[in-house]
Order: structure tokens, then C-alpha cells, then sequence
């Protein structure tokens, strides 16, 4: 745990999804790589290194929506690819094209290797539940609240927020704080009353320009490498699992 607790603890919790809550981010990675590999072999044969599936993808892809994130990574390596339909097949030709190309991927992956929730969930959101301190759940991902469900962490939840919602809604992508904030609505909480956990950098951001009373980074490597830049980005505190946000934040004021 990195930083001082608040002097008073949140009154709600807002929680990303992969990454955080369910050991999906790696099936994300692999799925990204799959995606912007062929497509830098396809576009220039031997011009591009590989993507790669740590370093790039939390600067550049983790907590964004596909779309965001295939073109993020694109600008980064100079690829100046038109924005295409959303209804483009996999390929390589528009921005929406890779976006698909990744889903495919993704879908491809999660066929063969089911998502789990991590050890730690379960026990620290039936913690806050008894602490009347109501959790929801927000995700990028279409896929989200399927998988949240699939993972029997639904009954937890006072709500979810994912990709289906973000369309539906015209809710923008991290690391602008929309999601962030209609999640909180749900929950009746202003941000200020209200902490985020978060991964991801760009989620971090996002909760650091929504006015969150508490920004959390969750660091879940097994050498800690990703805590220094969640600070850097604005979080308040940082922890390698969710029982230990609650034994530091809510149960030292209880």
C-alpha cells in the first residue's frame, strides 16, 4: 500500500473490470497483439518492432475502448489509417478494420480460456456490501457484464457500466471520466464521495479529471513495476489486491 488512507472513507465504489476485477487484461493483450502484428507485417513487412503485450499496451490500449485504442497505438507508431465504419470486417485497412481484427481475436481466445474473477474479489466486495458501502463496475468492453455475470460476481454489484451501455448512452471513453461518472450517478453518490479503482493508466486519469474523492491504482504484477506509474498518473494510493483497499480505507474507520 502506497500513500495515506483518506480522513474519511468513500461512500461508494467504482471499480473497473478487467484488470481489477476479473484476470481478463492478459486475453486483452494477447488478443492486441494478434491484432497490431499482423497488421504491421501486412501494412510494411519488417518496418515496425512488434507490439508489445505489457509496455505498450498499458500506455496505449488498456481501459480505452477498442476503437481509441487501435487508433492510439496506430498514431504512436506514425500508421495513418482513415477511421473506417464501425461495422468494418477484420482487417487492416481502417482504424474500425484493426478494432475488429482485435474482437475477433479476443472472441477467438476467450473461447478456449474461460475468464475467471481474481481470488480476492468475491471476499473484499461482500466486505463492502457488509459495510453498506455499494460497489459498480465499469468496463470499455461489450463484453463486460456478460463476463461479470459468467464470474458470479453480478449479486455483488449495484451496478455495471460497460461498452454496450457507452454506446447506447454516447458515454466517452477513458481517459475522459463519463463512465466513470454515470456509474457513480447509479450508485447516488457524487465524486467526491465516491472511490475508483483502477489498473489501467488512462483509467487512472480519468478518475483524476472526474474529481473522485479517492483514486485507487491496483498493481497486480508480481514485481509491483506498474505502481510508480499509477502514481505518476494521480492515484491516491495503490495496492496489489482489493482486501487490502478495504482493510486500509474502511475498516481502520470502522
Amino acid at each position: 500500500m502506497n500513500g495515506p488512507a483518506p480522513a474519511a472513507p468513500p461512500r461508494a465504489v467504482v471499480l473497473d473490470t478487467d484488470g481489477v476485477l476479473l484476470d481478463s487484461a492478459v486475453l486483452h493483450a494477447a488478443a492486441w497483439k494478434t491484432a497490431f502484428d499482423t497488421c504491421l507485417d501486412e501494412l510494411a513487412p519488417g518496418a515496425w518492432p512488434p507490439f508489445d503485450a505489457d509496455a505498450e499496451y498499458r500506455r496505449f490500449v488498456d481501459g480505452r475502448s477498442r476503437y481509441d485504442g487501435a487508433h492510439a497505438f496506430l498514431t504512436a507508431r506514425g500508421i495513418r489509417l482513415g477511421p473506417g465504419e464501425p461495422d468494418d470486417p477484420p482487417g487492416c485497412g481502417t482504424v474500425w478494420a484493426v478494432a475488429a481484427r482485435k474482437e475477433a481475436a479476443f472472441l477467438d481466445r476467450l473461447a478456449d480460456d474461460p475468464v475467471a474473477a481474481f481470488s480476492d474479489v468475491a471476499t473484499a466486495l461482500a466486505a463492502l456490501r457488509s459495510l453498506h458501502v455499494p460497489s459498480a463496475a465499469v468496463s470499455a468492453s461489450r463484453h463486460a457484464r456478460a463476463l461479470i455475470t459468467a464470474a458470479g460476481l453480478d449479486s455483488y454489484l449495484a451496478a455495471v457500466v460497460d461498452g454496450e451501455d457507452a454506446g447506447r448512452l454516447g458515454l466517452a471513453g477513458k481517459p475522459d471520466p463519463a463512465l466513470f461518472l454515470h456509474a457513480a450517478g447509479l450508485l447516488g453518490t457524487s465524486p467526491s464521495d465516491t472511490a475508483v479503482v483502477e489498473d489501467a493508466l488512462a483509467g487512472v486519469v480519468a478518475a483524476r479529471r472526474g474529481g473522485f474523492g479517492l483514486v485507487v491504482g491496483i498493481d497486480r504484477s508480481p514485481d509491483g513495476h506498474g505502481t510508480s506509474a499509477l502514481r505518476e498518473r494521480g492515484a491516491d494510493l495503490v495496492v496489489a489486491d482489493l482486501r487490502a483497499l478495504v482493510r486500509r480505507v474502511w475498516d481502520e474507520h470502522g
